[in-house]
């Protein structure tokens, strides 16, 4: 767990949105942001991007989690809900761990366990 807290620190992106990593093991990983007043939008809830942003570092780290250089080539994210406060969470899980081209679903959830957004995302290994 140490050793990709250490390398995701260099995502300063995230880092500076406040997200952390809760927890990864071989293809799964957690993160977590709390949400504050510098994340709202104009109609005063969670930017969309921020919320990207968190679900982006939670598949990087499932899709990296097998220690082979892994990025997204692909990402779709559905908002079912918004939120205003507190802390998200977001889960990744790889459904397909092909060598290449893994496949993970992220589910983005509030405090209380309420579904607030789904993102599937491909990634390509590099060798």
């Amino acid at each position: 767990m140490e050793k990709y807290k250490e390398f995701f620190k260099a995502d300063r992106f995230a880092a500076n949105a406040g997200i952390e990593l809760v927890e990864v093991k071989s293809g799964y990983a957690k993160a977590r942001m709390l949400v504050t007043e510098e994340h709202l939008n104009a109609g005063g809830v969670c930017q969309g991007g921020a919320l990207f942003t968190l679900a982006d570092l939670a598949f990087a780290a499932a899709a990296n989690s097998h220690d082979q250089l892994t990025l997204s080539i692909n990402a779709n994210i559905t908002f079912l809900r918004s939120v205003k406060e507190g802390y998200v969470y977001a889960e990744a899980v790889e459904v397909f761990n092909h060598h290449r081209i893994p496949f993970i679903e992220v589910r983005i959830t509030d405090e209380a366990g309420d579904l607030i957004g789904v993102m599937t995302s491909s990634g390509y290994r590099k060798k």
